[in-house]
């Protein structure tokens, strides 16, 4: 929970903006300029439901075969004594009722033929004819009526063979009558109403346009070649026609041969290669669906538009939040969850709704969105990882760790470290009278050349700036086995730099470093920490570095120090000291050189090792010989001046039993 909220603070108006986009997104599609979305939301739950088996309607199809067993003429309408003979045996099986999807305006060329196809739709009485509706003078769809004598024997039941498609051809609605001409309904209500369908006793559902709920491709609905139902009545099934609406039509042809094919693709097309169905099975599509009261319905539009902007703008909003992982599965979870919304609502309470638009568009453009909230998030975080890294680590080490945030939290751990203090000797007196920005601007140079060229450039951590001093140390947060050797490197560094001066006076670095274990990490609150480390080891560095202010050195290091370096450096013992704050005596060394320049000191070192020697043995008047000899050799030798200061007090005092050289200090 705590993580969350974390993340709704951090990232509350990146997924406001991308949840806005995306509810608006949604919006616009659900207008014309995502028609093509909406009709795939159509037409993709059929393929996954598959096709159903009707039996309550059978279609009789003027196709390619019976045109060629019948011998009949592709360019001019059919004997239609073949009709009168189909129309009997359908009367005679108790077909329920016949729709003719073929338009009989005109007389034929036989009256008696005419005379006896008008006689057998009268014997039948259940018979609904095509009709032909042309524009008016006055813009208003005008209805033709078929040849009177059949009109007279079917009792007017006449319906409209027209079909309404979308941009795509596909015939995915039916609109039963128009406003304009409310006497004239299609042929599938006509039939619907004549057979007392219930949805059709409401006269004003046939200005209400429905979906079509397509049953499976082409030939779904039982059906028969025309030829075959007036020559070989053996050929079908037993009572094949008992107790079932037959629709009588063309196949791919609605006229005449050279014209336009009356075929169109449906849902099922994209699935069943490419198969296309004829007018008149889309016409007992319409039928059907009255009859069964299955046909579809698009929610309505409001609750449409809520789907969208609510669900588009809350599901942006939640995906920004989370984790690209996280965000990866609850997408395809919003996706999956989407299709089965719509696919129950579809199967169950034939309904549907523009489900495509979330899945194909705003589920992905809410994904895509928190990615790159995410993505940009992590840089940002990154360089604010690298900038903060940048106060305390090298370059090198900057990039190692920017990809670890953790080193942001706070939290420590206990780490051997080579800890380094530095201060500039005498500064206070040395900046008085200094104009406040060329101090600040002497500081900035002198920090920048201390951190760049000798710690940062040894992999040291810079852990603060306190006024003139600099707090560093090294094997942490990288682990480095030759910690202590780089920390006495980068000291050597310190003394080897430029000098800079204040007020004409050099800036004289005095550093000490001390080896030992300290709480290493981040201390402070959830919102500002800082990166240091704390114990008693600390503070014992910090007393080394005051220390160089009474031997008057300029790098000194504790004997933990000097066993980490292992000859590697030339170093001279300067003794015990029990520093201020510290019980137990500390070996103190200076750090003089690099083991290539062992020579120039030699003789410094071992006139002061054999003074050393001789004060620790309570010899001090040989002692102090000693260190003066070494000041013959050095005149201005710190060490050696400071012991011959302790000689005459120690003298005064009473020395333990177990004294070995010891010298403590009571200041800091």
């Amino acid at each position: 929970m705590d993580e969350l909220k974390a993340r709704i603070k951090k990232s509350w108006r990146g997924a406001l903006i991308g949840g806005l986009v995306c509810a608006a997104i949604g919006w616009i599609l659900l207008t014309p300029v995502g028609l093509k979305v909406a009709h795939w939301s159509y037409d993709v739950p059929f393929a996954v439901r598959g096709s159903i088996y009707p039996n309550e309607v059978a279609m009789v199809y003027l196709d390619e075969q019976s045109h060629v067993a019948l011998k009949q003429p592709y360019d001019k309408p059919w004997n239609r004594s073949l009709h009168a003979k189909l129309l009997r045996r359908l009367t005679r099986e108790h077909a329920r009722a016949v729709i003719f999807d073929i338009v009989f305006a005109d007389p034929g060329p036989d009256p008696d033929v005419d005379a006896d196809f008008a006689k057998a739709i009268q014997e039948n009485g259940r018979v609904v004819l095509a009709a032909d509706e042309h524009e008016g003078n006055d813009g208003q769809q005008v209805f033709d009526p078929p040849y009177q004598p059949f009109f007279d024997a079917c009792e007017g039941r006449c319906g409209s063979t027209a079909l309404y498609h979308d941009n795509d051809q596909v015939n995915r609605y039916h609109l039963a009558a128009t406003k304009s001409n409310e006497s004239f309904s299609s042929e599938a209500w006509t039939m619907a109403r004549f057979l007392a369908v219930p949805y059709t006793e409401n006269d004003s559902n046939k200005f209400v346009p429905f979906n079509l709920n397509y049953y499976g491709p082409s030939g779904t609905i039982p059906s028969t070649s025309f030829y075959l139902a007036i020559t070989n009545e053996t050929e079908l099934p037993p009572n094949f026609f008992a107790g079932k609406v037959v629709f009588v039509g063309a196949r791919y042809f609605t006229k005449f041969s050279g014209e336009r094919k009356d075929e169109y693709p449906t849902p099922f097309s994209y699935w069943y290669g490419g198969t296309f169905t004829c007018g008149v099975e889309v016409q007992a599509t319409a039928f059907l669906n009255l009859y069964r009261h299955d046909f579809l319905f698009r929610i309505p539009a409001r609750a449409e538009y809520a789907i969208m902007l609510l669900g588009g703008f809350i599901g942006a909003f939640g995906l920004a939040l989370l984790r690209p992982l996280l965000a990866t599965l609850t997408a395809i979870l919003l996706a999956v969850l989407a299709f089965v919304v719509d696919y129950t609502l579809f199967v169950h309470f034939h309904l549907w709704f523009a489900w495509m638009i979330p899945v194909l568009v705003q589920i992905p453009m809410a994904f895509v969105w928190s990615i790159v909230l995410n993505s940009v998030q992590l840089y940002v975080e990154k360089r604010l990882v690298e900038q903060s890294l940048a106060l305390y680590l090298s370059p090198k080490l900057v990039k190692k760790f920017a990809n670890n945030p953790k080193l942001l939290k706070p939290g420590a751990e206990k780490q051997l470290l080579t800890i380094l203090f530095s201060d500039i000797a005498g500064f206070t007196t040395i900046s008085e009278g200094m104009d406040s920005d060329d101090l600040a601007r002497l500081m900035n140079e002198y920090f920048q050349s201390a951190v760049q060229n000798c710690i940062h450039s040894t992999d040291g951590t810079v852990v603060k700036y306190i006024g003139d001093a600099i707090f560093a140390f090294w094997n942490a947060p990288d682990l480095q086995g030759d910690h202590a050797y780089r920390a006495c490197e980068a000291a050597l560094k310190f003394r080897a730099q430029d000098t800079h001066k204040a007020n004409g006076k050099p800036l004289i670095t005095r550093i000490g470093l001390h080896t030992g274990v300290a709480n290493v990490g981040n201390f402070g609150s959830d919102t500002r920490v800082d990166y240091t480390a704390i114990g008693e080891n600390i503070n014992l560095a910090s007393r080394m570095e005051g220390l160089n202010k009474y031997l008057h050195t300029r790098v000194l290091i504790t004997s933990d120090t000097k066993n980490e370096i292992d000859g590697r450096l030339i170093t001279r013992y300067l003794g015990l000291f029990r520093l201020k704050g510290f019980e137990r005596a500390v070996g103190v060394y200076e750090l003089m050189a690099r083991a290539e320049n062992e020579a120039e000191t030699r003789e410094l070192r071992s006139r002061f090792a054999d003074a050393l020697e001789t004060f620790a043995n309570r010899n001090f008047a040989g002692a102090k010989t000693a260190f003066q000899r070494v000041l013959e050799f050095q005149p201005d030798d710190g060490p050696s001046q400071f012991y011959l200061e302790q000689i005459d007090e120690i003298v005064a005092a009473e020395l333990p039993d177990d004294w070995k050289g010891d010298i403590t200090l009571k200041d800091k």
